[in-house]
């Protein structure tokens, strides 16, 4: 089975904490991703933010036509993250009962990529498709 850092995306820009909400979103849209971990200095994963975690301040922000709020009030603190040593089929069982699309990918604390549902679902269709029928 094939392992997570086989599959993983490793090339992205993480979010700081500090970054103010136009920042960030202006990062997760260049990034075309709907959601990117938020790391300390040391690049540990410290919380994740996503689109929908915007929305709500944006509306607020942009109909006031005033921002002060950080990444760090809106991130979701301590999300579920993955080993690039683990398997494709351990993290799809856990896709399976948890709703998050993309987990950051962690080896020692230190954020090494990040892995999308969708390259999960790639990764099992491909082994599926390798099935032999019996």
């Amino acid at each position: 089975m094939m392992l997570i850092q086989e599959i993983m995306s490793e090339h992205l820009i993480p979010l700081s904490e500090e970054m103010s909400l136009p920042q960030a979103v202006d990062h997760l849209m260049a990034s075309n991703m709907l959601g990117l971990p938020v790391v300390d200095s040391n690049k540990r994963v410290i919380g994740f933010l996503s689109e929908h975690d915007c929305i709500p301040y944006l509306l607020g922000d942009s109909y006031h036509c005033d921002s002060h709020v950080l990444v760090k009030n809106m991130m979701q603190p301590d999300p579920l993250t993955v080993s690039p040593a683990s398997t494709v089929l351990e993290l799809a069982q856990i896709m399976a009962t948890n709703k998050p699309k993309i987990y950051p990918v962690v080896k020692q604390g230190i954020l090494v990529g990040v892995v999308k549902r969708g390259q999960v679902m790639a990764a099992l269709n491909q082994q599926l498709k390798h099935c032999r029928v019996a």
